[in-house]
């Protein structure tokens, strides 16, 4: 048990190192799904979208890889299951999509932000903290099992692109994980790197860092922190994660669950999780740059239809973040470097509500205008 706690706390310490990392870049290189969407959609600009994308390729590259040497299995992820769910992915994802509009941003960018001064993005956290946790264990929730989970596609071959590969051609699932990773991370990466435009540093350090924090947090709850026989339970388990199997990057369930700890953490039953150790450190890592760049700054609200924007965007967030099972990092980072198939329904549902929103306030500011 002694090795067991040594082991964990040192999966917090790597944990929180790489939320430092992640505030980091994520502060310095404007890394945003929603700002990627918004300068596509408004702009025709590629730029930051190709950000995003390069993070992707990188991911399932690094996933791959790891699954094809057997160091991990996505097997053990959240997001291996027989059944998908799409009436609660496609519905959370286009929530969040129009949410994050609303809200100036995803979770991960509203922890940005806030570690940089911007006090809106408290509010948003909070309020998405508070619908999130309701949709998990409150009255939304009871919906959401009876009305929403129960839609859902069998998925006979498997979750995941790399077992229904192996389906069609006999191999063996890691040859299986390695050739698709490989396939669709090549091509993602040649797609974002066609564009000589794009070929700058800072572009491909805002991409190649994020998607590499990602991987290396896969390895971390996967490798690092994988205990193959609990000394107690005599079972296999992944320390510090909340669901109890391998766990990457996703804010909108640790944001709640930070909210949830601080209501009732003298019950007993409360623990830190390494979803929530991530998003103190993105918080914690945006401060520090923000204070070496000098770009610290105290930011409010001045209109209360700002504000009403903000809940509205922060409920979207929360309730939607967790009936797609994650948000722009949690299923569009984390969830794709698996190749799962219910990642691809949930981002899909975030881009649609994303566009839906944009085309909304465009449309406003004419009139407006």
């Amino acid at each position: 048990m002694a090795a067991l706690q040594a082991q964990s706390l040192e999966v917090t310490a790597v944990t929180l190192l790489l939320g430092l990392m992640m505030g980091g870049v994520l502060h310095r290189s404007h890394f945003c799904t929603m700002g990627a969407l918004s300068d596509w959609v408004i702009m025709g600009d590629t730029t930051r979208l190709r950000q995003w994308v390069l993070a992707i390729s990188l991911a399932v590259l690094g996933v791959g890889a790891l699954s094809g040497w057997g160091a991990i299995s996505p097997l053990n992820t959240v997001y291996a299951a027989d059944r998908l769910p799409w009436l609660s992915y496609g519905l959370g994802g286009t929530m969040f999509g129009v949410g994050m509009v609303l809200a100036s941003g995803c979770a991960s960018k509203a922890l940005v932000r806030l570690g940089a001064g911007n006090l809106k993005s408290l509010v948003v956290l909070m309020v998405m903290g508070i619908s999130a946790l309701a949709t998990m264990r409150g009255l939304p929730a009871v919906w959401r099992v009876q009305y929403l989970d129960p839609v859902a596609l069998a998925l006979p071959h498997g979750a995941f692109v790399g077992q229904t590969l192996a389906w069609w051609t006999g191999w063996a699932l890691p040859l299986s994980w390695a050739v698709a990773a490989g396939l669709i991370g090549l091509s993602l990466g040649l797609w974002v790197l066609k564009e000589s435009a794009f070929r700058q540093s800072s572009n491909l350090w805002a991409g190649l860092g994020v998607g590499a924090l990602v991987v290396a947090m896969w390895w971390v709850s996967g490798v690092l922190g994988f205990v193959p026989e609990h000394p107690q339970t005599l079972e296999p388990v992944f320390l510090g994660t909340a669901s109890g199997r391998m766990e990457s990057m996703s804010f909108t369930a640790p944001v709640a669950m930070w909210g949830d700890a601080f209501m009732y953490f003298s019950d007993g039953s409360k623990r830190l999780t390494t979803g929530m150790v991530l998003a103190l450190g993105v918080m914690l890592g945006t401060f520090v740059s923000a204070q070496l760049d000098g770009s610290f700054r105290w930011e409010g609200f001045s209109q209360t239809g700002d504000l009403a924007l903000h809940l509205l965007g922060g409920t979207l967030m929360g309730v939607g973040g967790v009936l797609a099972l994650g948000c722009t990092i949690g299923q569009g980072l984390s969830g794709l470097s698996t190749l799962s198939w219910g990642s691809f329904v949930a981002v899909a549902g975030i881009v649609m509500g994303a566009w839906l929103a944009l085309k909304w306030q465009l449309y406003r500011a004419e009139r407006l205008a």
